[in-house]
């Protein structure tokens, strides 16, 4: 009941301040538009120095290795962000694991995220060419591992549509879900409060941007560090997470101000929910000689994407592993032996016996 709540009360108050009694031209211009950009040279955008690639279409695209050098590697895997994060996110496999196996991991800062150029026009398929042509100018191989969190799944499920011929495997941590895939149950979606608060702010986020940009910058609207307390979206485990690591700082007031920042978040958001090209649902498994396997790890108490939702989608797609982590919430990726876990069982596929054993 306090979640329906918190998520009414919020989309209350966005309601009543997008509905004045006198619509003015100069308030409709305001909402639609957004404040302009700062400059490049700001100290809030400090030239990058990352190493980065230049894509066909001129972007530019920042990258972060670990592991072994890839001259010396047995697995490649790439590890893709998710909302307000970027390729300095941490992925805790033990290094005594990555050196006894072998594993080259490449992380990079999806287009408009940390130092990588934006895309303007970002899509659901941009994200897969993106990941290939990465792999392509560092000579990584024809095959390799995608890893994506979170947000980060979609660009997973995009691979897997438009490149499954480049993958050796995949897994998709806490992946999202789109409530707009049509072969997701109506009955199961229909009363789900995070549809709702996920489809009021596309549409904000793409008819009405600037009033959006100036929602989430009022002080009177809750901070990253007052929603990470929110039971809400996070449990016990994963506040006790939030304790240990730096956080969304991405997602914080001062951040959302710049426009380039808040641009990044609006568009990737859009993309993520709004209506793509294809159903996952619908996939076929590019893995028909068991070559290789497809793995979703989910917690059971996530409450940012419930397990119901990845349930549905194991039983629509049985060639996924499904993984239900007991009492772990949506910041598994940070729980102790998650990491290991995941890698055991794309890399080698070894069944994890011990998933109770995962924790913050």
């Amino acid at each position: 009941m306090k979640k329906k709540l918190y998520i009414n009360s919020t989309l209350g108050l966005l309601k009543l301040s997008i509905a004045p009694r006198r619509i003015q031209p100069g308030m409709v211009y305001q909402a639609i538009e957004l404040p302009p950009p700062q400059s490049d040279q700001s100290p809030d955008n400090p030239p990058g120095n990352a190493p980065r690639i230049k894509l066909r279409d001129g972007r530019y695209l920042a990258y972060r290795e670990q592991g072994v050098p890839k001259n010396q590697s047995k697995y490649n895997v790439i590890i893709v962000h998710g909302f307000g994060s970027s390729k300095e996110m941490n992925f805790l496999a033990p290094q005594g694991m990555i050196e006894e196996l072998g594993i080259y991991f490449l992380l990079y800062d999806r287009a408009g995220y940390g130092e990588s150029d934006p895309n303007l026009r970002r899509s659901v398929k941009s994200e897969a060419l993106d990941i290939q042509e990465l792999a392509d100018q560092l000579e990584i191989g024809s095959k390799f591992y995608v890893i994506g969190v979170s947000m980060g799944s979609y660009p997973i499920w995009s691979c897997l549509k438009y490149i499954p011929h480049r993958l050796a495997g995949a897994a998709l941590i806490v992946p999202v879900v789109n409530y707009n895939w049509p072969s997701l149950p109506k009955k199961l979606i229909r009363e789900d409060y995070r549809r709702n608060l996920v489809q009021w702010t596309c549409r904000f986020a793409k008819y009405a941007p600037g009033l959006l940009h100036w929602w989430v910058t009022q002080k009177w609207t809750p901070s990253t560090s007052v929603l990470e307390k929110n039971p809400a979206f996070f449990n016990t485990h994963d506040i006790e997470v939030l304790k240990k690591i730096p956080g969304f700082s991405m997602l914080s007031q001062e951040k959302i101000r710049q426009r380039d920042v808040f641009d990044t978040l609006r568009h990737d958001f859009i993309v993520a929910f709004g209506d793509w090209e294809f159903d996952p649902m619908e996939l076929s498994n590019p893995f028909l000689q068991n070559e290789g396997s497809v793995h979703i790890w989910q917690g059971y108490e996530d409450k940012v994407v419930p397990f119901q939702l990845q349930r549905c989608i194991s039983k629509k797609l049985p060639w996924i592993q499904y993984h239900e982590v007991p009492g772990g919430g949506h910041l598994i990726v940070h729980y102790t032996g998650l990491c290991e876990a995941v890698l055991r069982a794309l890399l080698l596929g070894e069944e994890p016996l011990t998933l109770d054993q995962i924790h913050p």
